[in-house]
């Protein structure tokens, strides 16, 4: 690979184990190419009731302090191969939130992973990494876990 392939790449993570290994993808390819690694992490927020008993605001609390700490290990991983880094909390439906910030940040590469299932587990969950593929403009690179 050529330094300049690629400028800016995107991990999407959610902090699990499984995701570490897209984390490494993503940071290799950073480092060949010399590009920027965005960390992004996307919180799913929850619904808003006339009863609010409080239950959202510390379900939204605890979400983003994962966040935080799956972008920080992404951070850590990458200072410690000499890859420059950006964290990133975003807000919504995380398959559209990841295809819509490569769209606004000029993305070149999107490396996400996956858990691999198939199946009733993949129709009854969703797959974020089957929705990114399908409606991404840039090159998504996913990683099994």
């Amino acid at each position: 690979m050529r330094e300049g392939t690629y400028k800016k790449i995107m991990v999407a993570t959610d902090g699990s184990k499984l995701c570490k290994k897209a984390v490494e993808a993503g940071i290799e390819i950073s480092k060949l190419s010399g590009a920027k690694l965005y960390a992004v992490y996307v919180i799913v927020p929850t619904t808003h009731s006339p009863r609010d008993f409080g239950w959202e605001k510390a379900a939204m609390e605890h979400f983003r302090t994962e966040g935080e700490k799956a972008t920080g290990f992404v951070e850590d991983a990458a200072r410690a191969a000499g890859v420059e880094e950006e964290s990133l909390l975003l807000e919504g439906h995380p398959a559209d939130k990841i295809v819509e910030f490569a769209e606004e940040n000029d993305i070149d590469m999107i490396v996400i992973g996956t858990l691999g299932k198939s199946g009733l587990d993949r129709f009854l969950l969703g797959s974020v990494a089957e929705n990114v593929v399908r409606h991404s403009k840039v090159p998504v690179l996913v990683v099994r876990g």
